[in-house]
């Protein structure tokens, strides 16, 4: 990539305290715990509290991401959330964010790709940066899925949960950094992962809430089999523009979707469980905090070095996908 290097200068994350397990659902809809666990890999997710909003939440896992970068949120000269469950339509979370952390110096704007957003908020916060505009940012995907979840779909119920990832990028030594994006999207499968109540075109209505028309809606099989194809190709196009063979993959850090579609990519990618990061059993699908949280826990966990290469690989409604190879 052109440009000054940037890459990731500190991780954060937060996840409500609330855990809804398998069990738990079992009581609510027709389900059980071994039919969710070996068709998605999930055990147990997080939920917000009724008081909490992705803004609480992002401003957790910012604060332990400034902490481990060693940024005063003053210094912080641009902030991007991903999200598709902001606290309201306008001001944006990352606004509301700016104002709570005291970062006065920062322009923030929110971003909208679902579950790709924090890759796509990497991309856009790191050319930004490269291009000498400014000079760290801290990105976040902040997610309270709880909060436009059904829980009488036991289809899509199941499936998420709560939380947010923060990272703190800026400039780092010659050889490090991001070395690769590669975004995508499909909009003629948008039908196929939504939530349109509430919007320009659906606005709030009885007939809307009537139909719930303002909770996920997936079409399971179909997402699934995009999902299979997309993560394996995206990684493998993020991994031609950086120039690194799949061999060279020191980790893979993928969206947390479903444990099969993890499985496929290890797979396509050739790589061994070891090399991926996977705590979907614990958290679930949280969208756009799923990767930033799924990275702050292996650099927790030491499992992230000097020098190591990553793979981050996810896709969302939209349809959207993005892939991006960074030296750690």
């Amino acid at each position: 990539m052109n440009g000054i290097p940037v890459g990731i200068l500190g991780t954060g994350m937060y996840v409500p305290e609330r855990v809804l397990t398998n069990q738990d659902l079992e009581r609510m809809v027709e389900t059980n715990d071994e039919w969710i666990v070996s068709r998605t890999g999930i055990r147990e997710r997080r939920i917000a509290s009724k008081e909490q909003a992705s803004s609480d939440l992002a401003y957790e896992a910012a604060l332990e991401a400034l902490g481990n970068a060693g940024v005063a949120p003053e210094d912080v000269e641009l902030i991007v959330v991903a999200t598709i469950t902001p606290d309201m339509s306008f001001p944006s979370t990352a606004c509301i964010l700016q104002d709570r952390l005291g970062a006065k110096k920062a322009a923030a704007f929110d971003l909208s790709a679902a579950c790709s957003g924090f890759i796509y908020g990497l991309a856009n916060a790191s050319a930004l940066i490269a291009s000498g505009m400014y000079k760290n940012a801290l990105v976040i995907g902040a997610e309270c899925l709880s909060k436009i979840t059904d829980y009488t779909d036991r289809n899509t119920c199941i499936l998420f949960g709560d939380g947010a990832g923060a990272v703190v990028i800026g400039q780092v030594p010659e050889g490090r950094g991001f070395r690769s994006f590669e975004l995508g999207a499909d909009g003629s499968g948008g039908h196929l992962l939504k939530a349109c109540g509430g919007g320009s075109r659906h606005p709030i209505s009885q007939q809307v809430l009537d139909e719930k028309q303002q909770y996920i809606y997936m079409a399971g099989k179909e997402v699934f089999k995009f999902a299979v194809k997309i993560m394996g190709s995206a990684a493998e196009e993020a991994l031609r523009k950086a120039g690194v063979e799949k061999g060279d993959i020191d980790l893979l850090i993928p969206h947390q979707a479903n444990i099969r579609i993890i499985q496929s990519a290890l797979e396509r990618l050739e790589l061994p469980e070891d090399k991926c990061v996977v705590n979907i059993n614990r958290y679930g699908n949280m969208s756009a905090a799923s990767i930033p949280i799924a990275l702050a826990e292996a650099v927790r966990e030491n499992r992230v070095k000097e020098g190591d290469t990553l793979l981050f690989v996810g896709f969302g409604g939209g349809l959207t996908w993005g892939a991006s190879v960074l030296v750690w």
